[in-house]
Formats: structure tokens, C-alpha cells, sequence
């Protein structure tokens, strides 16, 4: 067989890569304790299981609109207006999975040879993403300070120009865990209207932060119509599996993008929609418990870290950490799940080498595990 050029571009998921190899030491016997994951470890809340089992008993097994159920599109746009962001149903498309709301954006912003402009650490897929619409890549490295984006804003503005077609933005970040600040959103602002520059906002972990309030990006002036907003319901109401996201977006975008969603996916699946509506109306009290949770555990990693003279900045959101390593860090991250079972993402897969990511969706138990085993193996 010979294969497309647009997919030679493009590596396997280094996630869920590393996942593979702890399920494999997990099938000979071995005790691995998973850092690597990017979901929360909590069952999906109640309600929401038993809106999804009512709504396959009520017949909902069928297709729905392409765009999404209008009860579900309706909440989601009252959800939106809560933040600031004056959407109605007709700007949202419903998808299986915030993955596939990005996919969709990038298949239907970016021709080929269009400059992408990445904040590294960025999640693995953004890269994938890009490079399968044909973009060319520009990066800009927030590790040398600390993960935040406002210090970086001069190497931002020399990288963007009239050219970038696209900047993809993340807070709370995927894997660094910053919540980028209001000045920080300021200068996205300021450079995408001087340049002409759409920007994806995504905000798939909006709910996971730790006395950190998000702006969400569109609600700046001047960005409603040059932002794409994505999010979803895997990480904030525990539905991974689920496989339920959105994209909100100026209704010309939504009607481009409507296009590549019906000839792909179709639509969601209908009763997950259901279950959906029960999620964003029903389960603030789900969601307080799992975060209070993350917050304990973030507490905890910080000062077993510290522990042993290892300094890192606190995440304000999301359930992850870049602790740094070797520089050769997929050997590190390699190693230590061959030594100590302990299974972490390299800094090198989101274009931040030196570093690993460590996930705390994971007991406290099993995080002190963990830490006592790489100190053991000598990693840390």
C-alpha cells in the first residue's frame, strides 16, 4: 500500500504511546503507577449516568441534526452567555469529543503551507492537527518563564506577522497547568486584531482551577469574531468515554465547519447529547468535590517534590505538572517506567524537552507511591 503524505507528517500519540507501554508491564504483572493519563480518575457523576440510561430507554439511539440536539446546543449557548460570550445555538456545533471540535476548526481554517503559531508546552495534538491541514509551525517557548505567557508576549509578537493564519491558545494548559492571565488575553488580543489573526481558545479544562477564574478569550473586544472557542464535557464531568465537545464560533465558521462535521462523524451520539444537558444543569456539586480533590493532590506533589530540592511553580488548573528532568527526557521517562513503574509523558511531545509531564488524576496514595519509587530508582 502506499500511504498519504499528510499522514507520514504526523507521529503516533506519545500519550497514549506511553499508556500502551503500561499496559503491557500491567499484563506481565507488573504494579505501574499511571502518571501519564489525561483523564480524572472519578466516575462520571450519577445523574449523568442515569440521564444517559433514560434517554437510550426513551429510544434516543437514533441520529440526531448534524450540529447537535437544540436542547443540548440551547444549554450550551446559555452556558456561554453566563461566561460573556453572546452565542446562541446557532453558533455551536456539537462533536464526539473536543478532539474532533479542534480537528474540525484546523480541516477548516488552515490550507496548506498556512503558519500555525503554538505556546509550548502545547498539547501533543495541536502539532498533529496542524500538520495534517498542510500548516507550517511556529512555536513560542513559555518554559523559561515558568509557563506563563505574559512574560513571553515580545517573543510572541516577533513570531506572529500578517501571515499566521491561526494561534492556538490553552487555559488552563495542557500540560503545564497555567491559567493564563487577563493581561496575558490583553496581548493575545492586541496582536491577533493588529495581524488579522483567528485564534482557538481552548478551554476544555475551564472548571479544573484552583482559585484561578479563566477569562474566556472571546470575550475580549474585538475577539468574538476571530475566536474559535472549544470545550467539552470529558474533563470537568468526568465523560472521557463519553466522547462529548463543542466548538462556538461566528455562525459563517459554524456553517463551514458544518459542512466537514456532516460528512465525517455525522453527529454525537444522541443519548450521550441527553446526558450531556444533564451535566451542564445538574452537577455543580460532582464537579467542587473532584477539584478540591485535584487541589489536595497538586498540594501534595508540590511538597513531595520539594522535598527532594525539586522546585516547581504550582499549576493554577487542569491535573498536570512539568517537573523537570534530564534533558534527554524521553530516556527519563523511558527508564522510569521500566525501573519504577511509574508511567509520565516527556516534555519533548508537547515541544518541551528537559521536562516530564506528571498527571495527579491519580490517588494520593499512589502519588506518594510513585514518588517514593523514582527517588528509589534514582530519577528523582
Amino acid at each position: 500500500m502506499e500511504f498519504t503524505d499528510r499522514v507520514s507528517r504526523v507521529e503516533p500519540s506519545a500519550t497514549l504511546a506511553i499508556s500502551q507501554l503500561a499496559g503491557e508491564l500491567e499484563a506481565e504483572g507488573a504494579d505501574v503507577v499511571d502518571l501519564s493519563v489525561g483523564e480524572p480518575d472519578f466516575p462520571t457523576p450519577e445523574n449523568v449516568v442515569d440521564a444517559g440510561k433514560a434517554s437510550m430507554d426513551a429510544g434516543d439511539t437514533g441520529y440526531t441534526s448534524s450540529n447537535g440536539i437544540s436542547e443540548l446546543r440551547e444549554a450550551i449557548a446559555e452556558k456561554l452567555q453566563g461566561d460573556g460570550l453572546e452565542y446562541g445555538p446557532e453558533n455551536v456545533i456539537v462533536t464526539p469529543g473536543a478532539k474532533q471540535a479542534l480537528y474540525e476548526t484546523f480541516q477548516t481554517l488552515v490550507q496548506e503551507g498556512d503558519e500555525v503559531v503554538l505556546l509550548d508546552p502545547a498539547w501533543v495534538s495541536y502539532e498533529a492537527m496542524a500538520k495534517l491541514a498542510g500548516a507550517s509551525l511556529s512555536r513560542v517557548d513559555l518554559s523559561a518563564h515558568e509557563f506563563r505567557l505574559e512574560p513571553a508576549l515580545d517573543e510572541l509578537a516577533g513570531t506572529v506577522s500578517d501571515e499566521t493564519e491561526l494561534l492556538v491558545v490553552n487555559s488552563p494548559s495542557n500540560p503545564s497547568g497555567a491559567v493564563y492571565t487577563d493581561e496575558a488575553l490583553e496581548g493575545v488580543r492586541d496582536l491577533a486584531v493588529e495581524h488579522d489573526i483567528t485564534v482557538i481558545s481552548d478551554e476544555i479544562y475551564e472548571r479544573i482551577t484552583y482559585g484561578e477564574e479563566p477569562t474566556p478569550l472571546a470575550t475580549l473586544e474585538g475577539m468574538r469574531e476571530r475566536t474559535v472557542t472549544i470545550n467539552g464535557f470529558s474533563k470537568a464531568y468526568s465523560m472521557t468515554g463519553w466522547r462529548l465537545g463543542y466548538l462556538a464560533a461566528p455562525e459563517e465558521l459554524i456553517d463551514e465547519a458544518g459542512k466537514l462535521h456532516s460528512h465525517s462523524v455525522s453527529c454525537a451520539t444522541n443519548f450521550v447529547q441527553h446526558a450531556g444537558c444533564e451535566a451542564l444543569e445538574n452537577t455543580e456539586e460532582s464537579v467542587e468535590e473532584m477539584v478540591e480533590a485535584f487541589e489536595d493532590r497538586r498540594d501534595l506533589l508540590v511538597d513531595l517534590l520539594a522535598e527532594h530540592d525539586i522546585d516547581v511553580r504550582a499549576p493554577e488548573g487542569a491535573f498536570y505538572m512539568m517537573v523537570p528532568v534530564e534533558e534527554d527526557d524521553q530516556s527519563w521517562c523511558e527508564g522510569a517506567i521500566q525501573d519504577a513503574h511509574v508511567a509520565t509523558v516527556p516534555g519533548g511531545a508537547f515541544g518541551t524537552p528537559g521536562y516530564a509531564r506528571i498527571s495527579y488524576a491519580n490517588s494520593e496514595e499512589r502519588i506518594r507511591e510513585a514518588v517514593d519509587r523514582l527517588v528509589t530508582e534514582g530519577y528523582l
